[in-house]
């Protein structure tokens, strides 16, 4: 994904920057307000980080901005303002999360995976992929009609996959996506295998045809070719 992060606190933007750039995303920044519109003007993004407090201008007027331009973009307020009106004012304005700091860059990111998740089922509560069909309410895979029983994990592993098809997923990203600040705790990512090689088994068996691939060294992609 690609990620512009507005941020004034320099310390706060690399730390989020290399955390993301980690991830397997790729990383913009700004650091003031002119920047950021710059920036916003020459580019689009899969999700904007956006601090409200700038050295030259309000985050709010960006939010406005954004709103004007009907920029599909996903935007994440993140602020040491925890007022519930300016929560309100930020989410009435487009925003589609907010986060208060302090807060764990886990959690960032796993908020960031799920609006980009949200944006990338363009407002519907479900997600196609040819004969693949995930319903993001009931909780359900169905392939061409037909349910398929998959664990919560195999679930969110699946529909992160989906949400992101055609990108390579690294492992520690598809661990972390669904085992959040408790990846840490595991001696080795390996596991992530057993799990891809379920998913691919219930899909196939059920007609499906075999979208997962791996890349050497790295982790899957989620592709047709």
């Amino acid at each position: 994904m690609k990620i512009l992060i507005i941020e004034d606190e320099l310390g706060l933007q690399r730390s989020i920057a290399q955390y993301l750039t980690c991830e397997g995303n790729l990383c913009s920044m700004a650091s003031n307000y002119a920047e950021a519109l710059d920036r916003l003007n020459s580019y689009d993004y899969d999700c904007i980080l956006l601090d409200l407090t700038l050295p030259d201008g309000e985050g709010l007027q960006l939010l406005n901005y954004l709103k004007r331009m009907n920029r599909p973009e996903g935007v994440i307020i993140i602020s040491a303002r925890n007022s519930l009106d300016q929560k309100i004012e930020g989410l009435s304005l487009g925003a589609d999360d907010y986060l208060i700091k302090p807060f764990h860059l886990s959690e960032l990111n796993a908020r960031i995976l799920a609006v980009v998740r949200r944006k990338s089922a363009n407002g519907d509560r479900h997600i196609e992929f040819n004969e693949i069909r995930i319903d993001l309410d009931a909780k359900e895979v169905l392939v061409s009609g037909n349910s398929v029983y998959m664990t919560k994990k195999e679930f969110d592993l699946l529909l992160y996959f989906v949400a992101n098809k055609g990108k390579v997923i690294s492992k520690s990203a598809a661990v972390e996506h669904i085992w959040g600040d408790d990846a840490d705790m595991a001696d080795s990512f390996d596991f992530i295998y057993t799990h891809i090689k379920n998913i691919r088994k219930k899909l196939t068996d059920a007609g499906s045809r075999d979208y997962f691939h791996s890349v050497y060294g790295i982790g899957y992609k989620f592709t047709e070719v």
